[in-house]
């Protein structure tokens, strides 16, 4: 896992899980002994005071403090680890690590006890927090191979939509929205139960995201295509506010304060690296 941290230019770790140059002390990798199979940051421990980052293999959960170089805990996970997100889900205190595996969702809290535990109907390829009716609390978004989003208050399934290929990306919009991505092409809306509006391309979704591009209040949905396009759909219409064009496929796409200027941008880095 390649680590690249702004906020830490100039300062040097002896780290044993970290190789870092001295050109770049700001760039680190982290070795894991096993193919990577999904990777996020987020907020599992409110007392840190920083993310932490959740590193998921076909057996395992490593749950990592970049800022200390220290595991927070490592944690088997017998049904694999398709996907995770990290956030707060329904009357359960802490923030959880939600792992999406064979046909199961598991959840950790930061010291790596096992919270939560479900079955789901098929095996999970997406996964995202959105307060779905309304109450304030969070519930679970699910997207399975099946075809099917599953929706969880806890453990009870509260809805289920069915759509018409496997479930590949789930981003919350708002509360009640989220976004979606299917393996053929299509991403779109759901509010509630309800789908809002859908597009299809002839290219590959890889990754959705979403986030206030244009600085009115209300969140677009950011798409990055396997043809190296990024869009920007309004939340409302489904229609193009913005796009722009990398010279390979787009690999992911993440937001946070980068240039440290105290205003959250949006990265997209594409699988050539840019």
């Amino acid at each position: 896992v390649f680590i690249h941290n702004p906020h830490g230019r100039g300062q040097h770790t002896n780290a044993n899980r970290l190789a870092l140059s001295n050109q770049d002390a700001d760039i680190s990798l982290l070795n894991i002994n096993e193919a990577v199979s999904c990777l996020t940051a987020g907020m599992l421990n409110p007392d840190l005071g920083c993310d932490s980052l959740l590193v998921g293999t076909r057996t395992s959960l490593l749950a990592y403090d970049v800022h200390n170089n220290a595991d927070l805990f490592y944690a088997g996970v017998p049904d694999g680890a398709n996907s995770i997100a990290v956030g707060t889900l329904g009357d359960i205190s802490c923030p959880l690590a939600i792992i999406g595996g064979n046909c199961s969702l598991q959840g950790f809290n930061y010291e790596g006890k096992d919270l939560f535990w479900t079955v789901t109907g098929d095996n999970v390829r997406a996964l995202a927090f959105c307060d779905f009716d309304g109450d304030g609390k969070k519930e679970l978004i699910v997207g399975s191979e099946d075809f099917d989003i599953r929706v969880f208050k806890e453990d009870e399934i509260v809805a289920e939509m069915s759509e018409t290929e496997i479930v590949t990306a789930l981003t919350a919009m708002s509360p009640a929205r989220f976004g979606y991505a299917l393996a053929n092409g299509t991403v779109g809306i759901y509010n509630q139960a309800a789908r809002y509006w859908r597009i299809k391309s002839k290219n590959q979704a890889m990754c959705i995201s979403a986030f206030d591009i244009n600085s009115d209040g209300v969140c677009e949905l950011i798409t990055g295509w396997s043809s190296g396009k990024i869009d920007a759909r309004s939340d409302r219409t489904g229609e193009v506010i913005f796009k722009d064009n990398f010279a390979s496929s787009i690999a992911g796409i993440v937001q946070g304060d980068y240039r440290m200027d105290g205003s959250t941008q949006l990265i997209c880095c594409s699988v050539d690296g840019e």
